[in-house]
């Protein structure tokens, strides 16, 4: 990922309004041109201005040079000639020249365009979350690929194929931004999510990934304020990254459960910042899943100890949850809920349902989900089993040595 210096911060700021203004000129047809001169000037600012000094003006130098770097594409690479035509039908060779007059606009309408088109239907999930990153985020198709763990001709592949795909696609706002909403909060969340929880490989959490997602919801929320869902993302990513800390034993390379941690370790600056504002969102009386998701993170962290936690609360918030965005993992984890209000038969009888659902079926979660539940209701060698199950079927090693521990615990001893 970048690094955490105030010029790195700054470049993926002003990533998306560079982009932003390319396309906003040329046209969002030229997508896949405009991202690769976008993409060069943020390489050209990262080389020169450490030596040169940074521009009184950095995003008006940065379009500047993206718009150069443009025509140099167009004009070099025989090639693409028909790409030179149609930027030609579109703009004179003369303008295409020029710096752009509006490279000081901020762009706030261009940037919320550029960021629904990185999430349009059209591109597939993974597509969506990589075309984010590089757009948004600033981030090169490397740092990208380090971050998921694939090689980075992968990730150049599946990005190619994004913005091939956004090609004849129409970017517009639309009138009603919350009707479109839901897919690139969803984008943000499974970003987040990768950091936080990596599905697969060998690292326990990917930080710089959930950071990047973290300043994205920032991004958003001032490009959105009134939207309490937006609200309720960064909320529920601040109060689930509060915990990182304690999620690592000290060999680096362990997993520690949520019921296991180190409080004392948790972030109490994030938690106060990610409660005051899952409150402020839940005020404004428009209720939806990332504010109720919030909110059970939030109750997770006030309580000083896993005892200490208030199960019937965070049980009602699961039903609610279930009711308004029906998800079979909201089911999964109001079944543990209620296994621990209403005892762990109550919890079993709900995964077992949820067993017909061909989304669970083979997903490791439900087996360690049936598995401590198992354990509470004293069957500990049905626990064993399924404990062993789900450390077979989980991709992500870490999860799995500490699924197949548990599992070695609940045996008897040979």
């Amino acid at each position: 990922m970048i690094d955490p210096d105030p010029a790195g911060d700054l470049l993926r700021e002003l990533a998306p309004q560079v982009l932003a203004a390319l396309l906003r000129r040329y046209g969002y047809g030229q997508f896949d041109l405009c991202e690769d001169a976008t993409q060069e000037a943020l390489l050209a600012a990262t080389v020169q201005w450490p030596a040169a000094g940074q521009p009184g003006n950095p995003r008006g130098w940065l379009v500047t040079v993206a718009t150069r770097r443009l025509l140099d594409q167009v004009r070099s690479e025989h090639s693409r000639r028909q790409r030179e035509e149609r930027i030609a039908v579109a703009t004179p060779q003369s303008e295409l020249l020029a710096a752009p007059p509006d490279a000081d606009r901020p762009g706030t309408d261009d940037s919320l365009i550029l960021l629904f088109g990185c999430c349009h239907p059209a591109i597939s999930e993974p597509s969506q979350i990589a075309l984010t990153l590089r757009a948004i985020g600033g981030l090169s198709t490397a740092q990208i690929a380090a971050a998921f763990g694939v090689p980075e001709a992968t990730m150049a592949q599946r990005i190619s194929r994004a913005k091939q795909a956004l090609h004849q696609e129409d970017f517009t706002l639309p009138a009603a931004v919350g009707d479109r909403l839901a897919p690139v909060l969803q984008v943000l969340y499974l970003i987040f999510s990768e950091g936080y929880v990596p599905s697969d490989g060998d690292a326990v959490t990917a930080p710089a990934l959930s950071g990047e997602a973290i300043r994205l919801a920032r991004w958003l929320g001032r490009l959105l304020p009134d939207e309490p869902e937006v609200t309720g993302l960064l909320a529920l990513m601040l109060l689930t990254d509060a915990r990182r800390p304690a999620r690592t034993a000290a060999d680096g390379v362990s997993l520690v459960p949520l019921a296991e941690q180190d409080r004392s370790r948790w972030d109490r600056a994030m938690i106060d910042e990610g409660t005051a504002l899952v409150t402020a969102a839940l005020a404004r009386g428009r209720t939806g899943p990332y504010q109720l998701q919030a909110a059970i993170a939030a109750v997770h962290d006030e309580a000083a100890t896993i005892d200490d936690t208030d199960w019937p609360q965070i049980l009602g918030l699961y039903e609610l949850l279930e009711l308004a965005a029906p998800n079979p993992f909201t089911t999964l984890n109001r079944a543990v809920a209620a296994g621990l209000v209403h005892g762990p038969r109550a919890g079993l009888a709900l995964l077992d349902a949820l067993e017909q659902d061909k989304r669970m079926a083979r997903h490791h979660r439900l087996f360690a989900a049936r598995a401590h539940l198992l354990e509470r209701a004293g069957d500990s060698a049905a626990a064993a089993a399924a404990y062993d199950r789900a450390a077979r079927l989980s991709a992500s090693t870490p999860e799995r040595r500490y699924l197949a521990a548990q599992a070695q615990r609940l045996r008897p001893a040979q």
